[in-house]
């Protein structure tokens, strides 16, 4: 295991057992590589650019009057994994990328864990402008911005969605579970598979927890892997 790895697990709390060497009388487990999966033809860049536009210049609610910028997004348009969180907070309004704080080191921590890096994945948020004092978007300013998020899944079409917190899981999936039940199963989300983790800054907030994230993590790793 390479020490940038062995860190990022550190980060996330989880002890590091290191394998015994395999003895004569053990018979090695064999898995089958996984079949390629089928090509998929994306749209192109002018539909990208479009909705960045529309993203950018926005006044459909009241979320606008006190942004210093939108923020549409980051990562690969072309990702098999999708990170969905609620909103811009402070550090994210002013740089205009989501999770760029101390959730967001976390958040890549959490994803360099399972091998993912940050630029590999397409991380967005419910609402694309920051909620005054950090508060959860309300009712009518997600109805008013989803469509955006939706937009991006239809283009992005990823193999798997990862929703951090409650918001964002409830938002997405349409429901008002805790997030306790939400976890350990595999949702669907116009039949893509979307697993539900706790938020990063809810992690730093309870450490204790890092250890049922990663339980999550690994799962939505399984379930990318097999195409479940």
């Amino acid at each position: 295991m390479s020490g940038s790895r062995l860190a990022y697990l550190q980060a996330m709390d989880i002890v590091v057992w290191r394998a015994r060497p395999m003895s004569a009388l053990q018979t090695p487990v064999v898995i089958p590589e996984q079949d390629a999966p089928a090509p998929v033809i994306k749209p192109s860049d002018d539909a990208w650019h479009a909705l960045q536009s529309r993203v950018r210049e926005c006044r459909a609610c009241r979320l606008h009057e006190g942004r210093t910028q939108t923020v549409f997004g980051v990562g690969d348009p072309q990702a098999q994994w999708m990170v969905i969180g609620e909103g811009p907070g402070a550090d994210e309004d002013q740089q205009g990328e989501p999770f760029v704080g101390k959730a967001g080191q976390l958040l890549n921590a959490m994803l360099a864990a399972i091998g993912l890096a940050r630029s590999a994945v397409y991380i967005a948020n419910i609402v694309k402008c920051r909620p005054p004092n950090n508060r959860e978007p309300a009712a009518d300013e997600v109805a008013a911005c989803i469509g955006y998020l939706r937009a991006q899944i239809n283009l992005i079409r990823p193999r798997l969605i990862l929703c951090v917190g409650k918001v964002a899981a409830n938002n997405l999936l349409g429901n008002d579970e805790a997030i306790g039940r939400m976890r350990g199963t595999v949702h669907r989300y116009q039949n893509i598979p979307t697993i539900v983790t706790y938020h990063p800054a809810y992690l730093l907030r309870s450490p204790l927890e890092k250890r049922k994230a990663w339980d999550d993590l690994k799962m939505a790793r399984r379930v990318a892997q097999q195409g479940l």
